[in-house]
């Protein structure tokens, strides 16, 4: 009894030190960064490696250099796997490495009456025959539309939408892969959209990343 002690105080100092180990190794960098918008209940998350896009620079990019502020009832994020991350890589033909762009907004009764999967399977790009046949008459410029993915989603709380992949080809020959979801909640008054894209060979080499990504976006309709 007399050597119980000394023994059992070195074994649990021995185990502290063990735990504590185990516990060190365990705490690295975060795998994720987590993107939110509070007030619309909405999130998802990117690997912890990419870089987060200055909102100004990035509501420039996607209008075309023009310079817009951002209503208050509008979020907009958007993230670059790049080691060089831009803004403009948001809509270029030539992006290496993903680009995840998300956008939450509400919409007028006009566009809430009219409200559709086809109408959130077309939000960014014309998917769906008839917006491709009226996008090729308007001149629009891409071509060789593949469709990878056609799902319609409903992740719950009344909340319900698409989500869509697929490939376009640019005029200078480069294929771009698109990673879109597109809900809506149950009174069709706000949407919520999350893009990824980039080349169809960056998209083939990423893809369990974007789809952690995609999967991950979460609307809680208040």
């Amino acid at each position: 009894m007399g050597r119980a002690g000394p023994a059992t105080g070195r074994t649990a100092v021995l185990l502290a030190l063990v735990l504590a180990a185990i516990g060190l190794s365990s705490c690295g960098a975060p795998q994720f960064s987590y993107a939110t918008d509070s007030s619309a209940h909405a999130y998802f998350k990117v690997p912890f490696g990419w870089s987060k896009i200055d909102e100004d620079a990035l509501v420039t990019a996607i209008n075309g250099g023009k310079t817009t502020s951002v209503p208050s009832t509008v979020w907009t994020v958007g993230y670059d796997a790049s080691t060089a991350p831009a803004a403009a890589n948001v809509i270029s033909p030539h992006t290496r490495q993903p680009f995840a762009y998300a956008l939450v907004e509400p919409v007028n009764s006009a566009m809430s009456n009219a409200m559709s999967y086809n109408s959130l399977r077309d939000f960014f790009l014309p998917v769906t025959s008839a917006a491709r046949q009226a996008a090729t008459q308007g001149g629009f410029g891409l071509s060789g539309f593949k469709l990878l993915r056609n799902d319609v989603v409903t992740p719950g709380q009344g909340v319900h939408g698409v989500r869509v992949t697929y490939d376009y080809t640019y005029p200078d020959g480069s294929t771009d892969t698109f990673d879109q979801v597109a809900l809506t909640n149950n009174d069709a008054t706000e949407v919520y959209v999350l893009m990824v894209h980039c080349l169809d060979s960056c998209y083939q080499q990423y893809q369990g990343k974007i789809n952690t990504v995609m999967t991950s976006f979460t609307v809680r309709n208040p």
